[in-house]
């Protein structure tokens, strides 16, 4: 009886020739292909979404290096864990042989555990191979993060991802047809995941079998498809995903696109977001982008806010794509921004400038004898209703802000 195994571990490749995508990694010109052929690779960083190769990467290093070789999940390891690969990797040393540890999701470990790492891949008694799907400036120590080299890896295009799914299929599955509109529709299902897009070929091919009966060769159909999955979306509340999409909803609004303001809206509530936390940021955008050029820009997205806290998703999504479309259609203006960031740069630099002396109020005889409010001029009293006053510190004197 054959022992089943998942199709993205029976054809994970074993050689960089066989390895999908990362051409910039692992291409004939690659750092990493390099490392390899040269037979000395540095403590690295892999970073990219999930299903992009990392760990498959790391599988083929080991395999090509004459290294002691040990692989750690994060979220189940510690630092206990941690000392005996140290142990045997100080053991190594005797011998010249040098030791790799694969720590997948090392965004998982702590700043402590971290740190118990630092002074043995300073010291080159580990070759520290980390994965991440999260922002390494965000989520790994600085010490740590100065003493690897980060490799970024890119989303599986779905035309490698279309390529294999055929390849495999035909090996696989001989009994089943998988259509031309399939393998595409399966290629854009897997988000750039090729470990996702194995997932739902397997799944489908499951059912169709289940259902096949007495027919020589089933079709997986789209419909059988979007029967077994559903689109995932790649997004974290707290990582990079999170800060780059507010940055893409905020400029398409400052671009005056309310189709891509519309679009990234949806994208981060379609993710979960909480529908407070982007009212909040298109609050703050209708004062920072528009300010007065429409002051009714403020108390609109004040009053979508309210109504979000109201009700909630799903129903409030509508109050934020009306409010986006509203911002990014309105006239910009920056100026009240600009100001703010002025004033507060004066601030710094010369500290409490004292107020003007007329425009102190005397509120006692002897304030009024030192000079307070001297001078000050009570602007209704003019014909003009404004007077040219000072009204800045004298360091100041005709400082404009706007």
């Amino acid at each position: 009886m054959s022992v089943y195994e998942p199709l993205a571990s029976k054809y994970r490749p074993s050689s960089l020739d066989g390895f999908i995508g990362q051409e910039h990694l692992v291409g004939e010109s690659g750092p990493i292909r390099r490392f390899l052929q040269s037979g000395n690779i540095p403590s690295m960083i892999f970073w990219g979404p999930p299903g992009t190769g990392k760990t498959t990467l790391a599988y083929i290093i080991s395999l090509n290096l004459y290294y002691d070789f040990y692989k750690m999940q994060a979220v189940a390891s510690g630092k206990d864990a941690l000392r005996k690969v140290i142990k045997i990797a100080i053991a190594n040393q005797q011998y010249n042989k040098k030791t790799v540890l694969f720590l997948d999701e090392i965004h998982r470990w702590n700043k402590a555990q971290q740190d118990a790492l630092l002074p043995y891949v300073e010291k080159g008694i580990i070759i520290l191979i980390g994965a991440t799907t999260e922002n390494p400036s965000f989520t790994i120590n600085s010490a740590l993060l100065s003493r690897t080299k980060v490799f970024v890896f890119n989303q599986q295009t779905e035309q490698d991802i279309e390529n294999l799914i055929k390849d495999i299929a035909k090996k696989e599955y001989p009994d089943i047809s998988l259509p031309k509109k399939s393998i595409q529709i399966l290629g854009e299902l897997a988000n750039g995941d090729i470990r996702s897009a194995l997932n739902i070929l397997e799944m489908g091919a499951t059912l169709v079998q289940a259902s096949k009966g007495d027919k020589k060769k089933a079709i997986l159909s789209p419909e059988t498809l979007y029967e077994v999955v559903q689109k995932p979306l790649y997004y974290d509340k707290h990582g990079e995903e999170h800060f780059n999409i507010i940055s893409a909803i905020h400029k398409s609004m400052r671009s005056s696109n309310p189709d891509a303001a519309i679009y990234w809206v949806e994208r981060m509530l379609s993710s979960g977001e909480d529908p407070l936390y982007v009212a909040r940021r298109l609050l703050r955008f209708a004062s920072e982008d528009i300010g007065n050029a429409d002051p009714q820009a403020v108390i609109l997205a004040n009053s979508v806010y309210e109504s979000c806290q109201k009700l909630g998703m799903p129903e409030c999504g509508v109050f934020l794509i009306q409010l986006a479309i509203y911002l990014s259609n309105a006239p910009k203006d920056n100026s009240a921004y600009m100001a703010e960031i002025k004033a507060k740069e004066d601030i710094e630099k010369f500290g409490n400038l004292p107020v003007p002396m007329n425009l102190r109020n005397a509120e006692s005889k002897l304030m009024k004898e030192l000079g307070y409010g001297k001078g000050y001029e009570y602007d209704h009293d003019l014909e003009s209703k404004k007077s040219k006053q000072q009204c800045l510190p004298d360091k100041l004197k005709g400082r404009k802000y706007i």
